[in-house]
């Protein structure tokens, strides 16, 4: 089974991919798709920089360094994967990557912020309503009544 395991250098899209590994080590044969998506340079990068092609460089090496922690977990798991990095919006980006490598799956982590994030169209909504396979999501574990209170506090 091919999986599309997004990358976007947090905490959580490693824990979707311990979570894909973890299928892996259950039993299930698995080729991972890591993918990092990378945002097209803004207006003013390109009138001040004048050159496309080193842009488009610069936004694939981030992408690269940001994907490093996923590729040395794949690697220590033994399994077959490939790395992509990708210039464009996240969700079209991921749809066509899906189709283009065969995917048959996604398995990618959800920041689970309710009705705001889905009301500003979020990339887990996206995925859901428009991916032609199933989509796994591996939400952020709940904050403890202490780190919720340190954060209230920190924000005072």
């Amino acid at each position: 089974m091919k999986l599309l395991v997004p990358i976007d250098g947090s905490e959580l899209a490693l824990q979707a991919l311990q979570h894909a590994i973890a299928l892996a080590s259950a039993g299930l044969e698995v080729e991972l798709v890591l993918v990092n998506v990378q945002e097209p340079a803004s207006a003013y990068e390109m009138l001040t920089l004048h050159d496309a092609e080193a842009l488009a460089e610069v936004a694939v090496g981030a992408g690269r360094d940001l994907m490093a922690p996923a590729v040395e977990l794949v690697e220590a798991a033994y399994l077959p994967y490939s790395e992509t990095v990708v210039v464009g919006d996240v969700v079209p980006a991921l749809l066509e990557l899906l189709e283009e490598e065969g995917c048959d799956a996604v398995v990618m982590g959800s920041h689970g912020m309710g009705l705001v994030r889905s009301a500003l169209g979020s990339v887990s909504r996206g995925m859901l309503e428009h991916a032609p396979v199933p989509v796994t999501f591996v939400k952020a574990p709940p904050e403890s009544e202490s780190e919720a209170e340190a954060d209230a506090d920190a924000d005072e």
